[in-house]
């Protein structure tokens, strides 16, 4: 063991410099290499016998007809047509060109490229001093507080549409947070809380339904099951109700059971038109759990007290969670944004603005706007209905698709009540990116923009959606390459199957004058070296 390890060092030390050497001699020297072979290629061409051998691949050329030079462009056009529709499926579902990312990650190494990090180089600052990231939230999923109901909602949209909402990796996860909530505080598990168990990991609602009315035939006080049967069986938001009041019934002390009833509880009520009830529901749970802001109860209660339209109580709210030290979600940061935009908005002119500039007050919303957009991008595009909205999922990733998603469903008529609020958004939100043109690289006012979030947000939102990605990636080079060349060699091919003649003539004169450069070197270096210099290097 003592051997091994001790030449391991020297071995890893001899192919570094072996690689090192290599990448600096690939970089530095490759030219100075290829002009060598050019020229030791033109010395050597007598005893090689290159002149004979061009004029025998010269007449056999000028013997193919001209349907072999159809097949030729036809087959290349075929070959460049089969990879751009590669490349092009690929880039639609990975947001990467497949070329692209082989090179970066298996040739650029070898070349002497640098390995990309996620941790250094994207989030370096101006300096070159790597900034400070959430390494742990920065691409963390969390639960979405305003989820709706799988029976009574995501169920009827399946019903309607045939098309699923909720993608595997989101209910898999919701599987897990079920039976983190739901366990039982006795050190051994009941036989329905260990059905229950099984319950919430079963991928097919039937037999979730079946274990949970399983565990009701062990115990009719199992908690647990009633919410699962109002959660996925109740199919209208009062049935739902109902279960979850029996559910209460039968929780117990169980804190984290009473926690999520209570909620679902307003949120049936807010549902069902019942706003000020399900404002104090939340206010209440809030009180008795004040160490559960995890769960982010405040979020559904900004959104309750906006269709109250008590605004002077949603910005109490903000002021308790708006905070620097807490973590911000789009609800917090937009909130906010509406608040400042709906004081302005309704007497808001893009040409009076322009004209006399802005207030302060105007000034405050546009910052409040900037703010909330460089948060999270992709809101603005579904509250402007540039985008479709979908069903939001049961998770969302902060600052990605999936929480512009969740937050546009419940507050895009918060935004259309306020006058002129959405012209606002409309005539200042692209202003943001003047602030941060390196998005990746450095933020204004928070952390640079993860660039985890598209593959997160792939995860969690339904294939037939189209994922909202920032910063907008350019068509990568391989696509339009191989769309190019594609399209060039299909032009080929026809001009030569429809001219044959012409298209010989054309090539003829595209090749003389392609190589003349080349003859003209070689003229004028047997014109500069003596013939005697050129004979002694045939013979060595």
């Amino acid at each position: 063991m003592e051997d091994t390890t001790g030449s391991n060092p020297q071995s890893v030390g001899f192919t570094e410099k072996l690689k090192s050497w290599l990448s600096w001699s690939w970089t530095y020297i490759c030219f100075i290499w290829f002009g060598m072979v050019l020229i030791m290629i033109y010395v050597l061409r007598s005893p090689l016998k290159l002149q004979e051998t061009l004029t025998s691949a010269s007449v056999f050329l000028n013997t193919l007809t001209p349907k072999f030079y159809v097949a030729l462009t036809g087959t290349s056009s075929l070959i460049s047509g089969l990879i751009l529709i590669f490349e092009w499926w690929y880039f639609r579902k990975y947001g990467t060109s497949f070329i692209e990312q082989v090179s970066v990650s298996h040739l650029r190494p070898l070349l002497g490229g640098v390995e990309s990090s996620s941790t250094t180089g994207l989030f370096s600052s101006v300096n070159g001093e790597t900034e400070p990231r959430p390494s742990v939230s920065e691409c963390k999923v969390w639960r979405n507080p305003l989820n709706l109901f799988r029976g009574a909602e995501y169920s009827r949209y399946t019903w309607v549409t045939g098309k699923e909402p909720l993608t595997y990796y989101d209910m898999n996860l919701s599987a897990q947070d079920h039976q983190t909530f739901f366990t039982g505080d006795t050190q051994q598990l009941r036989p329905e809380d260990a059905v229950m168990q099984k319950a919430w990991r079963e991928r097919n609602p039937q037999a979730r339904i079946r274990a949970a009315y399983q565990a009701i035939e062990m115990n009719h006080e199992c908690a647990a099951a009633y919410v699962l049967l109002a959660e996925e069986e109740a199919t209208t938001i009062t049935e739902a109700e109902r279960l979850f009041k029996q559910a209460l019934r039968s929780a117990g002390k169980d804190i984290n059971l009473l926690v999520y009833i209570k909620r679902r509880l307003a949120m049936c009520a807010r549902k069902l038109g019942r706003i000020k009830e399900a404002v104090k529901m939340m206010r209440d749970l809030m009180k008795e759990f004040p160490l559960l802001g995890m769960l982010n109860i405040h979020e559904n209660l900004l959104e309750a007290l906006l269709e109250l339209q008590a605004y002077a109580d949603v910005q109490a709210v903000l002021a308790k969670y708006d905070d620097i030290s807490l973590p911000k979600s789009a609800t917090i940061c937009y909130t906010s944004a509406l608040l400042k935009a709906r004081a302005v908005s309704d007497k808001f002119s893009p040409e009076a603005a322009s004209r006399r500039g802005l207030s302060t007050a105007e000034m405050n919303a546009v910052e409040a706007i900037h703010r909330a957009v460089e948060f999270n991008p992709h809101v603005p595009k579904y509250l402007l209905e540039m985008k479709s909205l979908i069903l939001p999922p049961e998770h969302i990733l902060k600052r990605g698709d999936s929480e512009a998603v969740a937050y546009a469903f419940f507050h895009l008529q918060h935004w259309k009540r306020a006058e002129g609020a959405l012209n606002l958004l409309h005539c200042t939100w692209e202003g943001t990116f003047r602030i941060i043109p390196y998005p990746l690289e450095k933020g204004h006012l928070f952390y640079p923009y993860p660039g985890c979030t598209e593959t997160a947000d792939r995860e969690l939102l339904p294939s037939f959606h189209e994922v909202s990605v920032y910063p907008k990636k350019e068509l990568p080079f391989f696509i339009l390459f191989t769309a190019g060349l594609c399209s060039f060699t299909a032009m080929l091919a026809m001009l030569t199957h429809q001219f044959p003649e012409l298209m010989g003539v054309f090539a003829k004169a595209f090749f003389s004058t392609l190589f003349a450069p080349l003859g003209f070197f070689a003229d004028k270096m047997e014109n500069f070296m003596p013939s005697s210099f050129w004979h002694q290097l045939t013979r060595i």
